[in-house]
């Protein structure tokens, strides 16, 4: 029998951690929400909306929340959430699960027992388009699939204009910024949507523009043994903000618009529209994100953007970091 949520913690303060606190009070009006910044610092009066603050990570463990959703910078995600989670708490980790691979690894024992508790924060598997877009691939509206094209990008000085995007966690490797980490929204879809894939060659650049120590720029090409293949493009650099997925396939193509939220079959005879929201709430994908989550931390569920899938991620990065590396191709594992 499962009961109301009562207590609920986010770790970190800045803009996503202010989402989400935002949304568990819409979705938890009874409940008590609070919130500790990642590095340690004072939250002032009014800063978020949330109705307690803690001064210290241990305060706010010690408070013992009945669900937790960590929004600290990558590279302390796992420590954040194996503390909470051998206390009992049900955890939602922000994107992506770490910085890096061996990241994880050093936590992975701690991690294991917990696996059922845990939720990823891929919540572009919740908009609209992304849900259409998985009927019609299952309803082979393209017949065989050939290739898939994936075009990203966004000028990073635009993102969050009231800050310095320097300072921000997308422009600094210490943070665990950078377009691979930042960008791996798109890397659990094609997955979600088309599986895993066997091999992947990268190219990151660093274009200077920006002022930053992270690659702002990224080329990918996956493949794999039934012949289909996934070129990527991603960057901070694009002018024009920009989220495209295009599917050739046998009898036509998908093209799948994610900031129009529109898909289109193109064939030889003409364009169809088969899905249009344009005017979509895009916080909708958030608060179902945590619907899902409140039900998991309830007993109610089971997560649905597992461990695993957080996981894959993770690998698929360490491997495209590695090719950019060495400049060859690398076998990505087979599970």
């Amino acid at each position: 029998m499962s009961t109301a949520i009562s207590k609920c913690l986010v770790v970190g303060s800045g803009s996503i951690a202010r989402r989400h606190i935002a949304n568990l009070r819409q979705l938890l009006p009874q409940a008590d929400i609070a919130c500790v910044s990642a590095s340690g610092r004072a939250i002032a009066p009014g800063e978020t909306p949330a109705t307690v603050c803690f001064a210290s990570f241990d305060e706010a463990l010690a408070w013992k929340s009945e669900l937790a959703v960590v929004a600290s910078p990558a590279p302390l995600h796992l420590d954040h959430a194996a503390a909470l989670l051998e206390t009992g708490i049900a955890v939602l980790i922000e994107k992506p699960l770490s910085d890096s691979l061996s990241g994880h690894e050093a936590l992975a024992a701690r991690l294991a027992p917990w696996r059922d508790r845990i939720e990823v924060a891929y919540n572009l598997r919740f908009l609209s388009s992304c849900r259409r877009m998985r009927m019609l691939l299952q309803e082979q509206v393209a017949g065989r699939l050939h290739s898939v094209h994936i075009d990203l990008g966004q000028y990073l000085p635009d993102w969050r204009p009231e800050s310095d995007y320097r300072r921000n966690v997308s422009a600094n490797r210490s943070l665990g910024g950078g377009v691979l980490l930042e960008l791996s929204h798109e890397f659990d879809y094609l997955t979600h949507l088309f599986g895993r894939f066997d091999w992947v060659f990268c190219v990151t650049g660093q274009s200077g523009l920006l002022e930053i120590d992270v690659e702002d720029r990224a080329d990918i090409l996956l493949t794999r043994a039934d012949g289909l293949v996934a070129q990527l493009h991603m960057d901070f650099l694009q002018r024009k903000a920009t989220r495209r997925c295009k599917v050739i396939g046998e009898h036509g193509n998908l093209l799948w618009d994610l900031v129009g939220n529109s898909i289109t079959l193109e064939t030889g005879s003409g364009e169809k529209v088969l899905f249009s929201e344009p005017e979509v709430d895009r916080n909708a994908m958030y608060l179902e994100l945590l619907r899902g989550f409140i039900d998991l931390a309830q007993g109610r569920a089971a997560p649905r953007i597992a461990y695993e899938d957080g996981l894959a991620v993770l690998t698929m990065v360490d491997a495209m970091r590695q090719s950019a590396t060495t400049g060859l191709p690398v076998k990505l594992p087979s599970n």
